[in-house]
């Protein structure tokens, strides 16, 4: 892991430069599947699962007997697992409920906000050498929570042609009845146009390659909106001398095995973690077994030696991590300066892992800087706000005049028109609807 110290601030952009992308390229695959998925429905996605994933896939819908087959192939101590996760992060969903918010800013005005569920969802959930059958449960029990009407699952099928187990048994759990063996930029182009097998959706939900990224950035062309623009795996930790060194170094794993394009970055003002941390580092590289790609993922991550407390905060800002561990002596002074984070981890016995699996909080998070605009996954990912108003004639008496100063000074006679008729009848005492003027 490479080491910067006490760099200069106008260095600093580029020291926290994410793994860059061919974006040209990407949009042209990209491109590519929509349009096959558009004119050839199922038989593309079938097409193209063989293309890329190497399968060939018969049925991409899971029937009924299929899923509670699968279900019998988890064992019990991964059922209990999850089903302990489930509860968890029920818990913490629910307690995001909000009721109606409603205001009466003047006599006669009523304002009022309800939200609403988003009636169809898609659910992206990786699979390949790492199935995450974790964020099916981070994703499908928020959707369940907001009342979602069909809540569809797409997830690429194994070298078998089958969904693992637990990803199936994870979305059973949830309620989640539809779920299709397709993955990448055809799952995301399915989700988004819908074919024979897998029925469109109005907002995509989930993690991807850099592939997924780009499909589900892609689907706005098609009004299907998105969770967030969620690409590789990120870490920052934050550690001085009260760190334990072989945690934070299990910490920067366990996001490097994510993936090669996964990025890791150590932040400390004591320079006397970086040989401990170091040695940590290399010690469990060579008991992980997807060290390869960990190793790789290393290789464009760093660590910073910083002058004080306060640059740590301000780099953290400019960075804006997906995942933020802090285990650091001015933990609550970080705390309050520190604003661009998708999620916070702090103290030597909180790990990453217990936020990706069991803890509550969501993992479904903003990557490459998005955290400084957005969120991570909620239970509001899930739902709409619309909002409601009624005047009556008070009401009207009491804002129409502002309104109709407002409308003529931008030039647009005919909204305060709308509002100078109504005055009008109540001047003149016409309240019934069918009276002539």
């Amino acid at each position: 892991m490479d080491w910067i110290r006490y760099p200069g601030r106008d260095s600093w952009r580029d020291l926290l430069k994410r793994p860059e992308k061919d974006l040209p390229s990407l949009e042209a695959v990209v491109s590519d599947v929509f349009n096959r998925v558009a004119s050839e429905g199922d038989a593309a996605l079938k097409a193209f699962t063989e293309r890329f994933d190497g399968v060939v896939v018969e049925d991409l819908r899971l029937t009924p007997e299929e899923i509670e087959r699968a279900g019998g192939q988890v064992p019990q101590d991964l059922k209990d697992a999850i089903d302990l996760a489930y509860e968890n992060i029920y818990a913490f969903h629910a307690a995001q409920k909000t009721g109606r918010v409603e205001v009466f800013p003047r006599p006669g005005v009523h304002c009022w906000q309800e939200k609403h569920p988003i009636e169809r969802v898609g659910l992206y959930i990786p699979g390949g050498t790492a199935p995450l059958f974790s964020t099916v449960l981070m994703l499908a029990i928020p959707a369940r929570l907001a009342g979602c009407q069909e809540v569809v699952l797409c997830s690429p099928p194994g070298r078998d042609g089958n969904l693992h187990p637990a990803i199936v048994y994870a979305a059973s759990r949830c309620g989640v009845s539809t779920i299709c063996k397709v993955g990448g930029i055809q799952a995301i182009a399915a989700l988004t146009l819908g074919t024979e097998s897998v029925p469109p959706v109005y907002k995509l939900f989930g993690p991807g390659n850099q592939y997924v990224t780009q499909a589900k950035q892609w689907a706005g062309r098609w009004g299907v909106s998105m969770d967030m623009p969620a690409g590789p795996s990120e870490v920052l930790v934050v550690a001085d001398h009260t760190a334990v060194p072989q945690f934070v170094a299990a910490d920067l794993l366990s996001q490097a095995e994510h993936g090669a394009d996964s990025q890791v970055v150590l932040l400390t003002d004591r320079e006397e973690i970086m040989e401990a941390v170091n040695q940590a580092l290399e010690a469990q590289l060579d008991d992980l077994p997807r060290q390869e790609i960990a190793r790789q993922a290393i290789t464009h991550s760093r660590g910073i030696v910083l002058k004080n407390w306060e640059e740590i905060a301000d780099m953290v800002n400019l960075y804006a991590p997906e995942h933020l561990i802090i285990c650091h002596r001015e933990e609550r002074f970080l705390l309050e300066q520190v604003h661009n984070a998708g999620s916070v981890f702090l103290g030597n016995y909180t790990p990453e892992s217990a936020g990706d699996y069991a803890s509550g909080t969501n993992h479904t998070l903003p990557t490459n800087g998005y955290a400084r605009q957005y969120s991570g996954v909620n239970l509001d990912s899930f739902l709409k706000s619309i909002t409601y108003q009624r005047l009556d004639a008070e009401g009207l008496r009491e804002i129409g005049p502002s309104i109709e100063v407002m409308a003529e000074a931008e030039g647009l006679r005919g909204h305060a028109r709308a509002v100078g008729i109504r005055r009008e009848y109540l001047e003149r005492g016409l309240t019934n609807a069918i009276t002539k003027p």
